[in-house]
């Protein structure tokens, strides 16, 4: 697919789009409003980005998700429904409009080469640590490959379907893409918008698993002390 050279660009706080990732959105601000309308006449693409911590102002982070308009519904006091499809990670390098709605010059990130012995032994601590997490309770799995034909499918709708243990730890190894099981065990475990943003920003590999691990430890310790006794 090829993608533009500028989009919209929606910031929200505490929001990260993944590459295949489904993000389902509310748009009800007058301007998000007429960029979605915008949107459907053209590309159907727009960008989603972090607010950076501690600004008042609107600052979105310069790495952003680009996303496809898979499916929007409007509604008929003008609000709407939609989910958005990650296409890729993105530099918002300047931006170009701020009215109606922020649009920036956007360039597309690749993830660095890596070590493959030292990224299958990553790879394969991830797996581990995500079985321990399966086991400590259910999560919701926000990635399209479970709602096509790679992945099993869930009546409830893309995104919010409970799998079983068994599921999702073949579809994980099922993967040959150890970027796509980063970026994925990172959107459906990572509850903090800070540790999501820092995986979405690392381009290494090596490093993004490795952030990916500590995160994950210290989730699976955090969700354990929350057990009641």
């Amino acid at each position: 697919m090829e993608l533009p050279d500028a989009v919209p660009v929606m910031t929200l706080p505490s929001a990260t789009l993944f590459p295949q990732a489904l993000l389902p959105l509310y748009i009800f601000e007058p301007r998000y409003r007429q960029m979605l309308a915008d949107m459907l006449k053209a590309d159907r693409m727009f960008s989603v980005a972090m607010q950076k911590p501690g600004k008042q102002r609107e600052t979105p982070c310069q790495v952003a998700g680009l996303g496809l308009i898979r499916v929007s519904v409007a509604h008929q006091d003008g609000t709407s429904h939609l989910i958005l499809q990650g296409l890729a990670r993105v530099e918002l390098i300047d931006t170009v409009q701020t009215r109606p709605y922020r649009v920036a010059n956007i360039r597309p990130l690749q993830p660095l080469p890596a070590d493959n012995v030292i990224i299958d032994a990553l790879v394969a601590k991830v797996h581990e640590l995500v079985e321990d997490r399966i086991r400590l309770g259910p999560f919701p799995f926000p990635f399209s490959a479970f709602s096509n034909t790679t992945g099993p499918k869930k009546k409830g709708g893309s995104g919010s379907a409970q799998f079983s243990a068994k599921e999702i730890l073949d579809y994980l190894e099922s993967l040959q893409d150890a970027d796509q099981v980063a970026d994925l065990v990172s959107c459906a475990l990572l509850p903090g918008a800070v540790e999501r943003q820092t995986i979405l920003e690392t381009l290494n590999l090596e490093e993004r698993l490795k952030h990916l691990i500590h995160f994950l430890m210290e989730e699976i310790r955090r969700t354990r002390k929350d057990e009641p006794s």
